[in-house]
């Protein structure tokens, strides 16, 4: 009895496998929402402000971070948590594919987010003018938030990994 629990506890984590399928759904759903903002804005870059263009560069990074750490994480927790990604020999293989452990996905994960909050308090920043000061310390707030339990994690990740 004990032996079929665990192995029906140990099948279960393919129920992990379609949520990962559909983390690629939304990776398609960012890419058409980049596109769809270059042609948006592309007959308008000749009238558009300095300010303008570089919000919406800062927006297609965004969309580019947010897409890196999806496949980031697809990736990563299909390996580390369903089963080892098996690529052909002739295929191009990430680097870092195999490599990432649980605790380091968490970590990039942290500094993902991060990269993004920067990325939305620099937007934030250029348009200054038209963002209430008490909105803008609640944004500086919520992103040394972020930074610190970044931080937090990743010296917590290394006291953990020093004393094993």
């Amino acid at each position: 009895m004990e032996r079929f629990v665990e192995n029906l506890m140990y099948g279960t984590r393919w129920i992990l496998a379609p949520i990962y399928i559909g983390l690629s759904l939304a990776l398609l759903m960012l890419g058409l929402k980049f596109f769809q903002e270059v042609f948006h804005y592309l007959p308008m870059i000749f009238s558009m402000k300095e300010a303008d263009l570089v919000l919406l560069v800062l927006s297609l990074i965004d969309l580019a971070l947010v897409g890196g750490l999806l496949v980031m994480v697809m990736f990563s927790g299909y390996e580390n948590f369903v089963s080892q990604l098996d690529i052909d020999d002739g295929k191009e293989k990430l680097s870092w594919l195999g490599k990432v452990d649980s605790g380091t996905l968490k970590n990039k994960v942290a500094a993902s987010i991060v990269a993004i909050s920067s990325i939305h308090l620099l937007k934030v920043f250029v348009n200054a003018e038209n963002v209430s000061p008490t909105h803008l310390k609640w944004y500086v707030i919520i992103h040394l938030t972020f930074v610190l339990s970044a931080f937090a994690m990743g010296y917590l990740d290394k006291i953990t990994r020093h004393n094993h």
